[in-house]
């Protein structure tokens, strides 16, 4: 493991709050009523997704940034990111006045393409995977003598991270919950939480898509762990490095794991209920919480570190279509009746009698189990509630009308 200064570090947090201060947003830190209940702990909420460029990558890109000597940056800098450390770098960097190359992999979202590109920086799409744009990215540091600037690994970006800490009241806290990929962001939290109340628990979240901290912290040794599909892509991470593994062994008190189906739930309560949009890395402390995956005393003060907003958003459109769906807030309804004018008419005016509103209609006369001169008709309709749904069976069956709701 690689040796490190707590004390040292906290200093340096300290300065780097002073350095970057100008240039980032102190996000807010709401008490969350509603996850509060739910939780049976007192949640609060830092809002990193309301942080400039959405995400708190941006505090450490300044740190690094920053520190550079003028000879550095003259060269300039280089990152390799599909998403949330490319917009922190490129934005740093126009305003700091250094020239910027962000090297993302092709599959990047076009979203976070442009996003970056806005920024000022020279976007070059290369490669399929991020290890392929890494080998790009060294190819380019050799030809033009950019300067690296690393998501995780990097000690003056870890400072940039710790910043959120100096932010968190943790002297009423009882423990901080927080997204974990390659480490920066926990490693920085753990350092200046602990330094100003060493009894604050510190607790990791990551995908079970992409556990290596998870394992590497039961096992007490650094693994690699190639990671599966996951919504939560900005803490999708192979190779963690040896220094956020030393910070994490010693100040992490555990670290838990969510599925994308809680991440997913966690994203549309968060819209729902909080008002915030939230990116899956972002959702994972609240899916944590409120799947019970940390153990806290009844009452517990905690803070959940909500890292960043950038959702792509046909993806949330498809999280809020599902989640209205499983509720049945919105619900899908399968009939067969004769293939005659009227019919669907009647059966649209019983969604109306619920106070439902259609959203599509669908009709089938191929399938094979429609009879001749019949046609199955889908409806799609939102339902104020799912007590109105057995009101509307009762009132198609007293019309002969057989009603199946399709899952």
């Amino acid at each position: 493991m690689v040796s490190f200064n707590t004390q040292e570090f906290y200093k340096k947090i300290l300065e780097t709050k002073e350095l970057i201060s100008s240039y980032i947003h102190n996000t807010p830190f709401d008490f969350s009523t509603t996850f509060s209940n739910w939780t049976g702990y007192k949640v609060y909420l830092k809002l990193e997704n309301l942080q400039k460029t959405g995400s708190f990558k941006v505090r450490g890109a300044f740190s690094r940034l920053i520190r550079l000597s003028e000879e550095e940056k003259r060269r300039g800098v280089i990152a390799v990111s599909a998403g949330n450390h490319a917009q922190g770098v490129a934005y740093a960097a126009s305003k700091l006045g250094i020239r910027s190359v962000i090297v993302m992999p092709e599959s990047a979202p076009i979203s976070k393409y442009m996003a970056t590109k806005s920024y000022g920086a020279q976007v070059i799409l290369y490669g399929q995977y991020l290890h392929q744009s890494m080998e790009k990215a060294q190819e380019l540091i050799r030809e033009m003598g950019l300067v690296l600037v690393h998501p995780y690994a990097d000690k003056e970006v870890i400072w940039g991270q710790g910043t959120i800490g100096l932010e968190l009241p943790v002297e009423n806290l009882d423990a901080i919950v927080v997204p974990v990929g390659g480490g920066g962001l926990i490693s920085g939290i753990a350092i200046a939480a602990k330094s100003r109340n060493p009894n604050v628990k510190i607790i990791g979240v990551q995908s079970a898509a992409s556990p290596s901290f998870k394992v590497s912290k039961s096992l007490g040794r650094l693994v690699e762990i190639e990671p599966s599909f996951s919504i939560a892509d900005g803490i999708l991470v192979k190779s963690p490095s040896e220094l956020t593994f030393s910070i994490i062994n010693e100040l992490v008190d555990d670290i838990v794991l969510v599925d994308d189906e809680e991440i997913a739930e966690a994203i549309y309560l968060l819209l729902e209920r909080a008002k915030t949009v939230v990116e899956g890395a972002g959702a994972a402390p609240v899916a944590a919480l409120l799947k019970g995956k940390i153990k806290l005393d009844s009452g517990s003060r905690v803070a959940a570190i909500i890292s960043g907003g950038n959702i792509d958003l046909s993806l949330l459109s498809k999280i809020i279509e599902k989640a209205l769906s499983r509720s049945k807030r919105i619900v899908k309804v399968k009939v067969i009746v004769p293939d005659k004018p009227g019919y669907l008419n009647k059966i649209l005016s019983h969604v109306v009698a619920i106070k439902g509103n259609v959203v599509e209609v669908m009709h089938d006369r191929i399938s094979s189990d429609v009879p001749p001169g019949y046609t199955k008709i889908y409806i799609l309709f939102e339902v104020p509630d799912t007590s109105y749904l057995e009101d509307f069976s009762n009132r198609l069956l007293s019309e002969g009308i057989e009603v199946r709701i399709v899952e």
